[in-house]
């Protein structure tokens, strides 16, 4: 289910705002800024489906989104628990960033928790089945996809290099809980 939480971002122990109702998520990320969408599923996702199944299935919906925000390429993400890189891809994203460009994703399958540092705030956004979020350029946030990732995610670039992230050398994300925590 997904859930939203936010917090001053000097007390990560007591949530001011703690939703999983979607329009109201959605009313609440979009006060500040950030894009949050529940897509309905048009088709079966069969477990051996290809990227090119994947990307077919949701085309009207990329589509829409390529146009409204200039988005030039789309590719799948699929991770699993057996996944050889997961400890290190995990690791990459734990530590507080930004980038010159929005991150786009929506979650096919499985589930994955970002943290949007906006002002003085924490924004705890759990993502699952159905959920679309756009975390505006150059927000610092990180991303938590667990110690046994199991997603399959939409990513949408605006430049075919895809994101780099630029580190903002705070320690923040480690005083908020971890997506096996919540």
């Amino acid at each position: 289910m997904s859930q939203l939480k936010v917090f001053a971002d000097q007390d990560p122990n007591n949530a001011l705002v703690d939703i999983t109702d979607g329009e109201q998520i959605k009313i609440e990320l979009n006060r500040v800024g950030v894009l949050f969408e529940r897509w309905a599923t048009p088709g079966e996702i069969a477990d051996d489906a290809t990227q090119d199944d994947i990307l077919a299935l949701y085309q009207d919906d990329i589509e829409r989104l390529k146009a409204q925000g200039g988005y030039q390429t789309v590719d799948v993400l699929h991770m699993v628990p057996t996944h050889p890189e997961k400890d290190a891809m995990r690791q990459k994203f734990l530590n507080e960033h930004r980038h010159h460009e929005d991150e786009v994703r929506f979650f096919v399958k499985g589930q994955g928790l970002f943290c949007l540092h906006i002002e003085d705030k924490v924004y705890q956004v759990l993502c699952t089945r159905n959920d679309l979020i756009s975390v505006p350029a150059n927000t610092p946030h990180w991303f938590d996809m667990g110690p046994a990732p199991e997603f399959t995610a939409l990513r949408f670039f605006d430049n075919v290099e895809g994101w780099v992230p630029h580190w903002t050398e705070s320690d923040i994300a480690g005083k908020f809980d971890r997506i096996d925590q919540l």
